[in-house]
């Protein structure tokens, strides 16, 4: 029995500190202490400036407390907590030092008076505070983690066995896109075709955080990922050129070029700033699972080869990779943080576990496409840490941790956003994660005014993609996990969800919901056209050989033309079209057909010769649902 199928049977017991998450706090205190009594010292001195720079020390603002400058003091807490906040933000590992010793600085500047002992007890009263306040809340935590892990270990061998019988016997197969899907997709297709430097329809806030134009082109190529897996394994065309541009468009520097000041201002490194080297993995994961999906459910290539994934720095200096390389630089780091916490972070030290997900799930690609074994080798010890180091008493992977101090820092994490990864290398794990997902969004599931079954959620909700508000990211989390996991029920209450609270909009054929955030639209589209297991298939499953091989639609009008199925037998092409501008006639271009062989078109009886290359242009009548169905009657021999 595997780790992970061990994971998935266990009942969830309670975990103390990590070794790792140890070995890093007692560092992180015994750094404390010597600054503690480095802060001590000058007390044996009747130096006020020296006094009240010790004291400073000790915490945040204390200089100022001990000399009774309360609104100095507040403002220097008010300034250390937005000084954490852009550590957590964008890696800022400087900012909170730069407060805690500016204020100390600042404070001894202005000192005329030898501290008194009151002044020394004020400022170790107020530390001593602080302390006490933070382990009163950790053990008010850890007890309802111990409500939270009692209460699903009630339920989780039963979800667990359901969740497996769904797996087991999926709901039958669509192999063709609806046209509800296809307005979903439309909403992609018209941001992903317009020209590579252009972001029109995207959020542009900051680049640090979910907002990020990274994160919104990553899932909007999860979804395209899919839907030419599940449906269009014989087309090309559009989509392709869709999911390219996508690819291209990740390449800017506008895109990436955060990592550029985190490297400064985290790593405090000015000279390199390739953002698939060290760390990042909020780059190899995300984007290495992007592409790496792309090649699996096309069959392209190309981004295999060096150089083709290249990060232009500036006219003189550019950063060259490929699918290969970035697979190889999450290999390294985990194999360079193999002995401390294996999972390696984000930004500047700190580590997400969710992040690290995508990172695994890039590997099983790679493992797909080209035959390695990084998955097998590296995925004992991962899991051994993701339990072990960041999983909290519940049994839920923790948001993040710092990689210097082991401190957790409070982050929103969800089984149901980690179980569609998890199925990509560890299928057990994951079936394990959504038992507990769906079991916990049950009693939200309420019935509307007319009887349909949607999830009501407290509060007014965060969207992650523009910084508002809405329970979007929510619903789609638990649309896309119920639909990979077979969960009916529950998709269609999110779906449903996702009509009445985010202004579900149907003009001119694109399918959108008004109040939410561009990221918010790429993953419902995502949720609309999943099937069971689709994702995990996307990754690790090509299509049929004979889609690699046999005839594929190479070209049709976007978005006159809209491609609801394609696939091949090797021989033959199925098509489904729809019209996206209304009906009429339209010219499709055929590839990879047998050169100078004679092909029927059975709808029509129509029938045409591929040319010398193994391509055809043929006109055909669009008009509602359009089944063409392209059969190989006869060689003729080669054409001119």
């Amino acid at each position: 029995m595997t780790l992970a199928e061990t994971n998935a049977l266990a009942l969830i017991t309670r975990r103390p500190r990590g070794p790792v998450t140890a070995k890093h706090q007692r560092r992180a205190f015994a750094v404390y202490v010597i600054i503690w009594i480095v802060g001590l010292l000058p007390a044996l001195t009747h130096s006020a400036p020296l006094q009240t720079f010790g004291l400073g020390l000790w915490f945040p603002g204390g200089g100022y407390l001990a000399q009774g400058e309360i609104i100095a003091f507040l403002t220097t807490i008010t300034l250390f907590g937005l000084a954490v906040l852009a550590w957590f933000w964008a890696g800022m590992v400087i900012a909170p030092i730069a407060v805690w010793v500016g204020a100390a600085v600042a404070a001894a500047l202005i000192a005329q008076e030898p501290l008194t002992s009151a002044s020394y007890m004020v400022v170790f009263a107020a530390m001593s505070a602080l302390v006490l306040t933070y382990i009163a809340a950790d053990a008010i935590r850890e007890s309802a983690l111990t409500s939270k892990r009692n209460r699903r270990n009630a339920f989780l061998a039963h979800s667990l066995a359901q969740v497996r019988e769904r797996a087991a016997n999926p709901q039958p197969e669509a192999r063709e896109l609806t046209p509800d899907q296809l307005a979903h997709l439309r909403y992609i297709y018209d941001r992903a075709l317009q020209p590579v430097e252009q972001f029109g329809g995207f959020n542009i806030i900051e680049q640090f955080q979910p907002a990020s134009l990274r994160y919104q082109l990553n899932h909007m190529g999860f979804a395209l990922g899919v839907a030419q897996s599940a449906y269009l394994p014989s087309f090309t065309g559009y989509h392709a050129e869709a999911q390219n541009n996508l690819i291209q468009k990740y390449l800017l520097r506008r895109v990436w070029s955060y990592w550029i000041y985190e490297s400064m201002w985290g790593h405090l490194n000015f000279k390199n700033f390739d953002p698939a080297q060290h760390d990042n993995i909020m780059l190899t994961g995300w984007f290495g699972l992007q592409v790496g999906q792309y090649m699996t459910a096309s069959g392209d290539r190309r981004y295999a080869e060096p150089g083709s994934l290249a990060f232009k720095l500036n006219t003189s200096t550019t950063y060259t990779h490929s699918f290969k390389s970035l697979a190889g630089s999450i290999v390294a780091n985990y194999s360079h943080y193999k002995d401390d916490f294996c999972l390696y972070p984000c930004e500047p030290n700190w580590i997400y576990p969710l992040c690290n997900h995508y990172g695994m799930a890039a590997l099983a690609a790679h493992d797909h496409l080209f035959g390695t074994d990084h998955v097998t080798h590296l995925l004992p010890r991962w899991l051994e840490k993701l339990e072990t180091e960041f999983t909290d008493s519940a049994g839920t992977p923790i948001g993040l941790r710092s990689k210097h101090l082991g401190l957790e820092f409070p982050f929103p994490v969800w089984e149901a956003d980690l179980s569609r990864f998890t199925s990509c290398f560890a299928p057990d794990l994951a079936q394990r994660q959504w038992a507990i997902a769906r079991k916990e969004i049950e009693p939200r599931l309420k019935a509307n005014a007319n009887g349909k079954l949607r999830i009501k959620l407290p509060g007014p909700g965060a969207d992650p993609g523009n910084y508002g508000i809405g329970h979007g990211v929510t619903y789609c989390g638990h649309l896309i996990a119920a639909r990979e996991f077979g969960d009916t029920e529950i998709a269609e209450a999110a779906q449903q969800s996702l009509g009445e609270d985010c202004g579900l909009d149907d003009q001119r054929g694109v399918r959108r919901y008004l109040k939410a955030s561009n990221l918010i639209n790429a993953q419902a589209a995502l949720g609309s056209i999943m099937q069971t297991g689709a994702f995990r298939r996307s990754v690790v499953e090509a299509p049929t050989q004979a889609s690699r091989t046999g005839p594929i639609l190479a070209h049709a009008n976007y978005p006159e033309v809209l491609v609801a199925h394609a696939s091949s037998d090797g021989t033959n092409l199925n098509l489904v079209l729809y019209p996206g501008k209304g009906d009429g006639p339209q010219t499709l271009t055929l590839a990879r057909l047998n050169p100078g062989a004679r092909y029927r078109i059975e709808e029509t009886e129509s029938e045409f010769v591929a040319d010398s290359r193994g391509t055809a242009s043929i006109a055909i009548g669009l008009r509602n649902r359009t089944s063409l169905a392209i059969r190989n009657v006869a060689s003729t021999g080669n054409t001119g």
